[in-house]
């Protein structure tokens, strides 16, 4: 008989689910009934969602009152109004910093992406989280919430802004000029668009992003580095017409496919879904690249 303080099982099936759910085409009722059935009971289910969905009370990996960093919230203009944004950048800087733009998942921007945008800063980077929720009032504090906002974004207005983050970020006065971006699922797919719309971005960092139509790739200026979850098989299922569209347009590009994990590995607020291997080692090539690419 199971321990009534065993941990639940978790089943590729039950994450499948949530991954479903998190991407606006299950709602949470039926979410709940579907994780009910996989999970056997109720009462089974009730304590397999949280480990599932992201513990916004999980510790910082890099502290907000860390004292190597400086964050701040900021507003900036975008491209048809005011955008909010956390900045950060290290306390010790010295000289000119390559930028960097940090897109949040489809959650806006939580406490995990501001732990994220601090991570790059202590490499040695400007960086700049912007809240693409801005235009419908900005990222609230139930991810539900925030989650169904995402249907109501007006796609070309999230490009518009993510073009005038470049600009914004591209005369930083710390910045050398050179500006990056990295984005985890929804703004993994935003790196891609924003590589196809703004010229000046020099290097995108897409985790399990949502490939661009195909037509639309050649537009690319930005090298490009592509991580995916073997287990993603929803965004997987476009990597090799990506693949073949970036050879065409000679864009430079390194796609890794890190097997065993699942989309949104990197996210170490999510118990389920965390694959700390994987996200040490994407998280490695990921800094190596944008050092590279933003020197």
């Amino acid at each position: 008989m199971t321990k009534p303080d065993a941990k639940p099982a978790i089943t590729q099936a039950m994450i499948d689910a949530y991954d479903e759910y998190t991407h606006l085409t299950l709602d949470r009722r039926r979410f709940m009934e579907q994780l009910t059935r996989l999970a056997g009971s109720g009462a089974a289910a009730a304590a397999i969602a949280p480990l599932l969905a992201a513990n916004l009370a999980q510790a910082a990996v890099v502290a907000d009152n860390d004292p190597r960093v400086k964050g701040e919230d900021i507003s900036y203009p975008g491209s048809s109004g005011e955008m909010k944004g956390y900045l950060v950048k290290p306390a010790d800087k010295a000289g000119k910093l390559g930028t960097v733009i940090v897109v949040h998942e489809n959650r806006g921007l939580n406490p995990h992406i501001r732990d994220v945008t601090r991570r790059v800063a202590l490499e040695g980077f400007v960086a700049l989280a912007p809240d693409f929720l801005s235009p419908l009032g900005g990222t609230p504090t139930d991810e539900d919430k925030a989650r169904d906002m995402f249907a109501k974004l007006d796609p070309a207005q999230t490009i518009a802004n993510g073009v005038a983050t470049v600009a914004f970020l591209k005369s930083d006065k710390d910045g050398n000029g050179k500006v990056g971006a990295i984005g985890f699922c929804w703004g993994g797919g935003t790196v891609n668009m924003l590589a196809i719309n703004a010229p000046d971005l020099s290097a995108g960092v897409a985790y399990y992003g949502m490939q661009p139509k195909a037509a639309d790739v050649s537009k690319i200026k930005a090298a490009l580095l592509l991580h995916y979850g073997g287990l993603d098989e929803r965004i997987n299922a476009g990597i090799d017409a990506f693949k073949k569209e970036l050879d065409a347009a000679h864009v430079e590009y390194t796609v890794y496919v890190y097997e065993g994990a699942n989309h949104a590995f990197n996210n170490d607020t999510s118990a389920a879904r965390y694959d700390k291997k994987a996200a040490d080692l994407a998280w490695g090539r990921t800094i190596a690249f944008l050092k590279q690419k933003l020197a």
